[in-house]
């Protein structure tokens, strides 16, 4: 009988072992050193979080914006990224100069943090320029745009870190570049997701004492998040320079292994020749940033609505056109696979409100909330290894459905919580079931879903794509999908409109209440985004598996 259980206990750990070399540790046995540029500036991107603790509670507490406006301008912040297309098109076009497209990027980082510095700082010097919503509404504006021409710079970078031949000169099997690409990608999202695990620690150590701090020292600590967050732009170029300084040493090892000027280029440039303008992109491009700075600054009715199907129809006609070089499954298989994942995307969200209740109501302060920041990031990457195999093996219908009805009921305990279960759990356990444990286990199980389904189509593009397109084709199809996200802002809009959700709001100078918290609605309001979270992904699985579209 012990024989049997050892024998089992062997076979057992056995399996465990082979499961996390082929998930866990092989994915870090394929690194490669070319991989480290583009990873720096995905992690710089995965550390732009770092300010959203402190952001959410100076937005609740020292402005007068309401969750529908907020709502509104996370409708703009996510407009740069369905410019994305034309970023990508012109880092395809200025390969060269992809470094003085990155530093741009980085100005207008820096200057989006330097306005919160001097909101922070000194509050009254920068009301007496502008009112301080105003200024907020400009750094709110400015990030996201620094951010998409950084990443448009960081996704051609992909392609460019994997290598076409090895150390020796030969040209690398395509099965092996396959791979590689799937493997920069993931480990792309990895990166990502490593940067927010930074940020949540130093959110730990910054408000460890929150609960003994007074307000100055509060702000004191916002003011430090805020100035490390300018490690952010220095991080990303010194990824640029990493890769500049790879590329000449291997072009250096060639060289001096006799190979030819023409054959180091083949070797190690992605572009063997100029690209050519695409005035399709371009110039669709310019009628996107026109039509959307007029509808825009003119404050016209439905403004944004407008903007919306202008910009879907603008980039569906950019879809068009771009893949009309693709044999006809590939388009299909394309086209059918940004439509699963756009739909996904477009689901709405509860708005700030959510957060204001869980601050408000359950108590949640920066160093809690800064703990289920590191919880999410350690399981994100957690899940991102143990789905890995799955990702590569199963159709995006199959995943997009899964983490749909996932994500679903794992927003269950949150809407409990609404109608009291953690009074109920806390009871019944002798109070170590409270609100704090409940949001703990729902963050570690539903962490892992959120970045997920963008890996199979980002993989396909990287090995797919024409070759002297491969920005433009992450950008366009990143445009569209990132679209989704202005459609799921445009949806959250109007459910905080219809359900109306409101935290208190107190004047600077007098300390007078002029809004009133009210949460009564919140409850309908999660109900709602429930069914919606539902409903979109499956409809759009449901039209992939019914028409001649496919999907990855």
């Amino acid at each position: 009988m012990r024989r049997i259980f050892f024998t089992k206990a062997l076979g057992m750990t056995k399996r465990i072992l082979q499961w996390m070399d082929r998930n866990v540790v092989e994915l870090f046995r394929d690194f490669r050193l070319s991989y480290l540029p583009p990873l720096m500036v995905y992690v710089a991107a995965g550390i732009s979080s770092l300010t959203a603790i402190v952001g959410t509670f100076f937005v609740k507490d020292y402005l007068s914006l309401s969750s529908a406006m907020l709502a509104s301008l996370s409708f703009w912040i996510a407009i740069p990224w369905s410019l994305k297309m034309v970023f990508g098109h012109l880092v395809d076009l200025f390969w060269r100069a992809k470094i003085f497209i990155l530093l741009l990027g980085a100005i207008l980082i820096a200057t989006s943090l330097f306005i919160m510095i001097g909101l922070i700082a000194d509050r009254d010097a920068m009301q007496r320029v502008l009112p301080v919503d105003t200024w907020y509404i400009i750094s709110a504006l400015l990030a996201p745009l620094g951010y998409v021409l950084q990443d448009a710079v960081a996704d051609a970078m992909t392609v460019e870190a994997v290598p076409r031949v090895d150390d020796k000169g030969q040209a690398i099997d395509d099965e092996k570049v396959k791979l590689m690409h799937t493997t920069m990608q993931t480990l792309g999202r990895v990166a990502v997701v490593g940067g927010s695990l930074l940020v949540a620690l130093v959110n730990l150590y910054v408000f460890a004492d929150v609960k003994a701090m007074d307000e100055a020292q509060k702000v004191q600590g916002y003011l430090d998040v805020y100035w490390t967050a300018l490690l952010i732009p220095l991080l990303s170029m010194l990824g640029v320079v990493i890769a500049a300084w790879l590329k000449a040493s291997m072009r250096q090892k060639l060289k001096s292994m006799g190979l030819s000027s023409s054959q180091i280029s083949q070797a190690l440039e992605v572009q063997s020749a100029p690209t050519s303008p695409n005035w399709t992109i371009l110039l669709g491009g310019l009628a996107f940033v026109v039509f959307t700075l007029t509808v825009g600054l003119s404050q016209i009715p439905y403004g944004q609505e407008i903007i919306f199907f202008g910009s879907l129809t603008i980039i569906l006609y950019l879809i068009a056109r771009m893949t009309n070089d693709l044999a006809p499954d590939m388009r299909a298989t394309l086209v059918g696979t940004a439509l699963v994942i756009f739909m996904f995307r477009a689901v709405p969200t509860p708005g700030p409100g959510m957060t204001w209740w869980v601050i408000d109501d359950l108590k949640f302060d920066q160093y809690f909330m800064s703990i289920l920041t590191l919880v999410g990031g350690v399981l994100s990457l957690a899940g991102m290894f143990i789905f890995r195999r799955f990702m590569a093996e199963r159709p995006i219908t199959f995943i997009v459905g899964t983490l749909a009805i996932l994500s679903t009921v794992f927003a269950l305990p949150t809407l409990g919580m609404y109608y009291g279960l953690h009074h109920w759990t806390s009871a019944m356990t002798g109070g170590i079931v409270d609100a704090r444990f409940i949001a703990l286990v729902d963050t570690a199980v539903e962490s892992p879903l959120g970045q997920l389904a963008m890996i199979p189509m980002l993989a396909w593009i990287a090995r797919s794509a024409p070759e002297n397109l491969k920005a433009t084709y992450f950008a366009v199809m990143a445009s569209f999908t990132n679209l989704a996200l202005s459609a799921s802002q445009l949806g959250t809009k109007y459910l905080n409109q219809l359900f109306v959700v409101t935290r208190e709001v107190r004047d600077p100078t007098t300390g007078l209440v002029k809004v009133a918290a009210n949460y009564i609605e919140l409850g309908p309001l999660l109900m709602t985004c429930l069914a919606i979270g539902l409903l979109l992904p499956f409809s759009a699985v449901a039209f992939v598996k019914w028409t001649r579209f496919k999907a990855i």
